[in-house]
């Protein structure tokens, strides 16, 4: 079992899983992540994320698992997405694309044994993080967990569950609301 989260080992553990069998890589590091298909200079889709942050790691698998084969085929997987500074309005529309991605997210965070923190994603903007968000981006959590994760997101989480939390499998007691959220 590793407790240290290192970027390299989530970089490894996610490139050894799925360029063999998605032909897709995890890159570090740019300043905003991104997801690029492959191209001629790029033999693998490329999952971008920020800074070589842990948590936007596993916020970009998040979508990258939500997207599907045909959006996979597009930059950023044809999503809108409106930058930091977001009005109230505009947050409620980002809120409502992200309760998937961040409820696999937090899964993701759990599995890694890594602490999740809801993301408004809206530093310069009129709202941060809602609790009804929060408790929407709970209810798709424990949804998944009783239903099932997609199919790729359910290979993620055995991976980083197997390395990091030597093969003990999540309980939905693992995803209360905390304030450190």
């Amino acid at each position: 079992m590793h407790t240290r989260h290192h970027i390299d080992d989530l970089i490894t553990l996610f490139n050894t899983r799925f360029i063999p069998l998605h032909n897709t890589e995890l890159v570090c590091c740019e300043p905003e992540p991104i997801y690029r298909p492959a191209d001629a200079l790029h033999p693998h889709h490329r999952i971008i994320f920020a800074h070589g942050f842990f948590a936007s790691a596993l916020h970009e698998i998040a979508h990258w698992c939500i997207a599907g084969k045909d959006r996979r085929q597009q930059e950023d997987f044809g999503y809108w997405y409106q930058p930091d500074g977001r009005t109230e309005e505009q947050q409620r529309l980002f809120e409502s694309v992200e309760v998937k991605p961040q409820a696999l997210e937090w899964i993701f965070s759990v599995s890694a044994g890594f602490h999740f923190v809801f993301s408004a994603d809206n530093l310069n903007g009129a709202a941060g993080v809602s609790s009804a968000f929060r408790e929407r981006v709970r209810e798709q959590a424990l949804h998944y967990l009783h239903q099932g994760l997609p199919s790729d997101a359910q290979l993620w989480s055995e991976t980083l569950i197997g390395f990091y939390r030597a093969d003990k499998p999540l309980s939905v007691e693992e995803f209360e609301l905390s304030e450190d959220q």
